[in-house]
């Protein structure tokens, strides 16, 4: 993953922000000229957001034209449905991870405790990264490349739609690392396991907030 341009960032935090404030809606136009507009920028960065939101299942092409697409909760189920299937599975070879390894995801976990978790993207650079780490081991490219697929869709429930869920997940990631290097497998796999259930659970809790709340005009 590489980090974004920081207008393509603003935009891209912005779109997520109208969809989730109700400014726009499933099916909605998500035009670049407009959008570039209303946030005081070119249409460069509207159109990377944009690609990037494509990327996540936020957005899709239907025809010429690009719409909407909201994460329901049935989204969600069906996601962490097969996250749960598979990661905690292939987390267990977690455990013949180099040392070396371990000890810089704890580095960089750390680190971003202790950062600002919006510069570059950092929570979701780490959170991705800590991901794949915990499955390389198994060896299995299927397995990676629908995880990491799995893991886009939901990616957007950072610490800005869930804060609540910020420092305890990364408290919970440590925790995951201190069971890989007792080299439990049963424990990495239960606490991975129930990392995720905390995460679908913030999320869909987050996603009957966002139905329940007033719709607003603009993201201004």
């Amino acid at each position: 993953m590489t980090a974004p341009r920081p207008l393509a960032h603003e935009a891209y935090q912005r779109i997520i922000s109208m969809i989730f404030e109700g400014a726009l809606k499933s099916g909605d136009l998500l035009q670049e000229a407009a959008l570039g507009e209303l946030f005081g920028m070119s249409r460069t960065p509207v159109r990377e957001a944009i690609k990037r939101l494509e990327s996540e299942g936020l957005a899709v092409v239907m025809g010429r034209f690009i719409r909407v697409r909201s994460v329901t909760p049935a989204d969600v189920e069906e996601v962490f449905f097969l996250r749960l299937e598979l990661e905690p599975l292939a987390a267990r070879s977690a455990v013949r991870l180099p040392p070396a390894q371990v000890d810089a995801m704890e580095a960089r976990v750390r680190h971003l405790m202790a950062s600002d978790p919006a510069v570059n993207d950092l929570q979701r650079q780490t959170d991705y990264e800590f991901h794949h780490l915990l499955g390389r081991e198994f060896g299995n490219q299927a397995i990676a490349q629908t995880v990491s697929a799995l893991h886009r869709r939901t990616c957007i429930f950072d610490h800005n739609q869930v804060p609540e869920r910020f420092l305890r997940g990364c408290e919970e990631h440590l925790e995951i690392l201190d069971a890989v290097r007792s080299g439990n497998a049963d424990a990495v796999e239960a606490r991975l396991r129930a990392h995720l259930e905390h995460a679908r659970d913030a999320v869909l809790l987050r996603l009957r907030r966002a139905a329940a709340a007033p719709v607003t005009a603009s993201a201004s």
